[in-house]
């Protein structure tokens, strides 16, 4: 009777919550405070994807999601993006029916790698996807060591781990393991025989703290390592880019399936592989895989595209206390094409909790922006001059930046300064995104 009770009120709390445009942890909330375990009494189906990891797990499990849709897949998936135990119980009770039974061929559930060892209390996924671990949030998750010891409190041997085979990190959870399926990215045009980053964590093997060798990198840590001390290293991936493409915009998955990409990064090129791994791991053809993902359009509105008077722009999310998130934006940015004008706004550090701590920004390379084609750099928001200090160890010309610590101010200097005829990038977290597209509808 209890079980029932909380399924119903937490079904009636949802569709009031959805009325008022509330989020979707209330309810689950609730829920857990009434019935602590009220997560183990429900009937699961047999396939579940739980996706964690420092950057791409929202996009991983948005693809995974859309191509077993496609796929003829029924899924309950937390598209909200409440991806705390309290989220994952909210989509759970409103899915069940009232006996607790959640009738779903799939489940894809995005967890927050914090909050993974409460949520594997109660569910055992079939297959747990590990996109990454990097610097993350310094604020609120310490060293990404310390994340993987969180997530790995609720490994158990009976899980199928898909783990980033190129992350020294987080392919260390497959160690002793027998059901581990590895995806990564081969050797290619792009990678590098050194790290050129500003700073290296696979310096030194997690495992044994030994010296790590790399035979090549792909970005900062990230590429092809063994230790020969304690033999920690890359195992050769199951699911593995052989080839890309970027002028053509594709990448090639074992020689044989070719994906075309929207949004052409690394970055985006890991999550569609992993979503492809996922995807082949529960029975769908690999052709059909293809189809679903070529020009996938990643969700979110991470990449949203605009036009002010100075011409077009496309405003990128990258995570702030996050240096390789916007490390890819940045290699982004600077591999287009004609006369550019790059935007780097930090108003706000976080949308989830206050801080004004800035070292993180000392970890990003904004030394990719010395790029020919980086004409003009505008600095903008409450943190524009400590942008402004980090950016004159960058060996950038100071007459190429312009500081704008008003946002008010912005929409003009863009209008002003913004390379006549080039596009302009501007390159910001989530907690600033809706600042910057309501200045730009106040403009226009």
């Amino acid at each position: 009777m209890k079980k029932l009770v909380v399924i119903i009120l937490t079904k009636i709390l949802y569709m009031a919550g959805s009325i008022m445009g509330k989020g979707s942890s209330l309810p689950g909330k609730l829920a857990l405070k009434l019935c602590p375990d009220i997560l183990a009494r429900l009937t699961l189906p047999e396939n579940i994807v739980m996706i964690t990891g420092s950057n791409g797990k929202t996009t991983t499990a948005g693809m995974i999601n859309d191509v077993l849709v496609e796929n003829g897949f029924d899924v309950g998936y937390n598209y909200e993006g409440s991806n705390q135990i309290e989220g994952v119980a909210t989509l759970l009770l409103r899915i069940s029916d009232l006996a607790g039974r959640v009738k779903k061929d799939a489940l894809v559930l995005e967890v927050d790698e914090r909050y993974t060892r409460y949520v594997l209390k109660f569910i055992k996924p079939r297959y747990y996807v590990i996109t990454n671990l990097y610097r993350d949030q310094l604020t609120r998750n310490g060293h990404p060591e310390l994340v993987y010891s969180i997530i790995n409190e609720g490994v158990t041997d009976d899980m199928h781990l898909v783990l980033n085979t190129d992350d020294p990190l987080s392919s260390m959870m497959g160690m002793g393991k027998d059901r581990v399926t590895y995806f990564g990215i081969n050797k290619n045009e792009l990678s590098t025989d050194i790290n050129t980053s500003m700073y290296n964590d696979g310096a030194y093997c997690p495992n044994c703290k030994a010296k790590m060798e790399y035979d090549y990198y792909h970005y900062n840590h990230i590429g092809s390592y063994h230790c020969e001390a304690c033999g920690h290293r890359r195992h050769d991936p199951e699911f593995a880019v052989t080839g890309i493409d970027f002028d053509e915009g594709s990448f090639t998955i074992n020689g044989e399936h070719k994906i075309t990409l929207n949004f052409k990064s690394f970055y985006n090129i890991y999550n569609l592989l992993a979503a492809f791994t996922v995807a082949s791991l529960l029975g769908v053809g690999p052709d059909r895989i293809c189809a679903s993902l070529n020009g996938y359009i990643v969700k979110k509105e991470r990449i949203i595209e605009f036009v002010t008077a100075a011409g077009k722009g496309m405003m990128i999310i990258s995570k702030h206390e996050n240096s390789i998130s916007y490390n890819q934006s940045l290699r982004y940015i600077t591999g287009q094409k004609g006369d550019l004008t790059a935007v780097i706004i930090v108003d706000s550090i976080s949308r989830k909790y206050y801080t004004n701590e800035t070292s993180w920004l000392w970890d990003i390379d904004f030394e990719l922006l010395r790029s020919d084609n980086i004409r003009r750099i505008i600095l903008a928001g409450k943190y524009a001059y400590e942008l402004g200090f980090r950016f004159k160890h960058t060996g950038i010309d100071e007459n190429r930046i312009s500081i704008i610590p008003d946002l008010d101010d912005l929409m003009k200097a863009i209008n002003d300064m913004a390379v006549p005829g080039g596009k302009t990038f501007v390159l910001t977290c989530f907690s600033d995104k809706q600042k910057f597209i309501d200045r730009v509808r106040k403009w226009n």
